[in-house]
């Protein structure tokens, strides 16, 4: 038997590749499946099913090219109605994967089809539970993202989850190993661990939503409390894993289109495109094409992107690295944005050659901060998210979290000079392309962020943990 967690860190989303006695299955797919297929022949064996935990809001799954090219039937558990073939299983019907069963585990509450998968070992010992975001490390999925008008409301989606976790999950051996689809950093859950495997056991000790004494109200007071808006990519990803995508084959062709000055230029013009530039935080800020925005693949690209672009049709333009279109555009794809035109090629120095006009961001160490905040009397805005700001900040300073930056335009100074920060560095030179894409070029980023910052004696709010805010 192996079990084997395919993790995506950018995503923070957790793939299964399971295989027994020459088949194999996999659960929650990403996009690009030619890790599967790759690992299946290298093995000699053959994908027999392809599973789904429910239809996925914060990336776009691979199910459908892996049905294609391997023949594979695409599982899903009740309740689920794609408009493509799919073998929507009973609630305990079980699946063969060579001396291996999965049995399904009907887990509505997340969304109504959610679904777990219990693994039995040759033995017919319960082994593991692929919980999909029913369940995870630390935390449990959100009930906000399935409603439907007046028919469900939050509160109805935390009671069905209370009852699914109470009734299919936790009453199983505490030996038994939790998989679940995502960890810490995905925006699926609250609070959720960095592990990304756990035992049923520990998390009946350590996760607040499976305490046994807790009432289903207090399950649903305190999974729902503190939700913030998901973001706004969610409900385009859930329509194509649910409705069907173009091939990804296509969607790299198109993308990875080296451009010349010239082409890029007239495709810019001709489509609106938006200009992304992926390349670093420094780079960026020594050069770039003017109104480009900055979201560095070096980070949590494909999160960030779907937050702040928000629109998955946009046509977009890269300004790469070197050597890392394809990865973009992959990246890209993940979270749905398939419409990448191409990228510049020869990137900015290409640009430069033809004597194009260049923008700059104006980033200083915190130490010439220290030495000129003083003369200038400069606003401070930090763009980290409310609960890192209230956990510790510079006195003085302002919090505008970077996914709500176009809400609070109008409380940035319009002259005067001011400040950027973030956590590191990444956060605020985004927030500053942004800015500056919409003519504010009196902005100065704090390079190294708060992490730089606290380190220094300028005056900063007592520390209170996060996890008591």
């Amino acid at each position: 038997m192996i079990v084997e967690q395919i993790y995506t860190g950018c995503l923070a989303q957790g793939a299964y590749y399971i295989e027994s006695d020459g088949e194999a299955a996999i659960i929650d797919p990403l996009r690009e499946v030619s890790p599967y297929t790759k690992k299946a022949a290298a093995a000699n064996v053959e994908i027999k099913f392809v599973f789904e935990t429910h239809f996925h809001a914060d990336f776009v799954s691979g199910h459908l090219t892996l049905a294609q090219q391997t023949g594979a039937p695409i599982i899903y558990g009740p309740n689920a109605n794609p408009n493509f073939e799919a073998h929507i299983a009973e609630d305990g019907e079980e699946f063969k994967i060579g001396k291996l069963t999965i049995k399904v585990l009907h887990t509505p509450g997340h969304t109504m089809e959610s679904t777990s998968y219990l693994l039995f070992d040759e033995d017919g010992k319960e082994h593991a539970i692929f919980t999909g975001d029913t369940l995870f490390l630390g935390d449990v999925g959100r009930p906000d993202l399935a409603q439907k008008g007046e028919e469900l409301t939050i509160q109805d989606l935390a009671g069905y989850a209370f009852e699914s976790l109470r009734n299919k999950i936790m009453p199983l051996r505490d030996n038994v190993i939790v998989y679940p689809a995502h960890g810490a950093g995905s925006a699926c859950g609250k609070k959720m661990m960095k592990e990304t495997m756990d035992t049923l056991g520990n998390q009946k000790k350590m996760n607040y939503a499976l305490r046994a004494d807790m009432t289903r109200a207090e399950f649903i007071e305190e999974v729902t409390d503190g939700l913030v808006p998901p973001p706004s990519y969610f409900p385009m990803n859930v329509k194509l894993n649910k409705e069907g995508y173009q091939s990804i084959d296509v969607v790299l062709k198109n993308g990875s289109k080296p451009l010349t000055v010239k082409e890029f230029e007239n495709i810019a013009n001709e489509t609106q495109a938006l200009i992304l530039d992926v390349r670093s935080v420094d780079d960026f800020a020594i050069g770039h094409l003017p109104k480009s925005i900055f979201i560095g693949l070096d980070g949590s690209f494909a999160p960030w992107v779907g937050e702040l672009i928000m629109d998955i049709k946009k046509p977009i333009l890269l300004v790469v690295p070197e050597g890392r279109a394809e990865e973009a555009v992959t990246r890209l794809s993940r979270v749905g944005f398939d419409n990448t035109l191409g990228f510049l090629s020869g990137g900015i120095e290409a640009w430069k050659e033809e004597g194009k006009e260049i923008d700059a961001v104006n980033s200083i160490p915190t130490a010439e901060f220290i030495s000129i905040h003083d003369k200038t009397k400069g606003e401070i805005f930090d763009v980290r998210k409310q609960s890192e700001y209230l956990s510790e900040h510079v006195l003085e300073s302002n919090n505008i979290p970077l996914n709500d930056l176009n809400l609070h335009l109008s409380e940035l100074p319009k002259k005067e000079e001011f400040f950027l920060h973030c956590a590191g560095g990444y956060r605020s030179m985004i927030a500053a392309s942004i800015l500056k894409s919409k003519g504010y070029h009196n902005l100065i980023d704090i390079q190294g962020g708060y992490q730089a910052l606290k380190q220094t004696k300028i005056p900063k709010s007592d520390y209170v943990c996060p996890s008591t805010l």
